[in-house]
């Protein structure tokens, strides 16, 4: 895997978001509004090159916010199907860089599982985890807070959200006076920026 020891993640996953996942044009969201311009960020996080920026991009933002705030996390996930290759992606990166604590992702169900025993949330957490909640895009928070609740619901704490793109639609505030602290990697009116 190619390394990015020279060049800053942000910067290059900035580049290959706008020229992947960031489209201008009419466009109705799952909302059933309307949007001059759609955000399809899985074309970036599921791409090899794209994963590995966003690894990067994540792993250096979660610890450089986790000194700033004076804490630690456990692990970092959010709901499927957005957060997935995020988490993923920041824990492999974690790895890589072979972190004191490396960063273990977890996927958030929509709904708790009908059989076995019942989890709503797979992979690397449990309860008692000071975690970070991911999404790839923020528009009005729903699923975000939705991937809080259930986080709680099975003992984890969320110390702060981060996402990829804040659509600067209300969402980091609604998210904000629920009283979790969220950071994005960028925001629409960055992607609207031309080189």
């Amino acid at each position: 895997m190619p390394e990015f020891p020279h060049t800053d993640p942000i910067t290059n996953l900035y580049k290959i978001l706008k020229e992947k996942s960031f489209f201008t044009g009419d466009f109705t969201l799952a909302s059933g509004k309307k949007s001059n311009y759609y955000i399809d960020c899985r074309l970036t996080t599921l791409d090899p090159e794209g994963a590995c920026l966003v690894g990067a991009a994540i792993r250096k933002t979660v610890n450089d916010k986790c000194k700033e705030m004076g804490i630690s996390i456990d692990s970092i996930g959010g709901l499927t199907l957005g957060a997935d290759p995020i988490a993923l992606s920041a824990s492999m990166a974690s790895y890589q860089a072979e972190d004191d604590k490396t960063i273990k992702p977890f996927v958030v169900r929509k709904a708790p599982k009908e059989h076995g025993k019942g989890k709503q949330i797979e992979g690397g957490f449990k309860e008692g985890d000071s975690v970070v909640a991911l999404d790839d895009v923020i528009t009005t928070g729903g699923s975000t807070l939705k991937a809080i609740e259930a986080i709680e619901n099975e003992g984890g704490k969320v110390e702060f959200v981060l996402v990829l793109v804040d659509r600067q639609e209300g969402g980091k505030e609604i998210i904000e006076e629920s009283g979790y602290k969220v950071f994005s990697l960028f925001t629409r009116d960055e992607l609207f920026k031309s080189e």
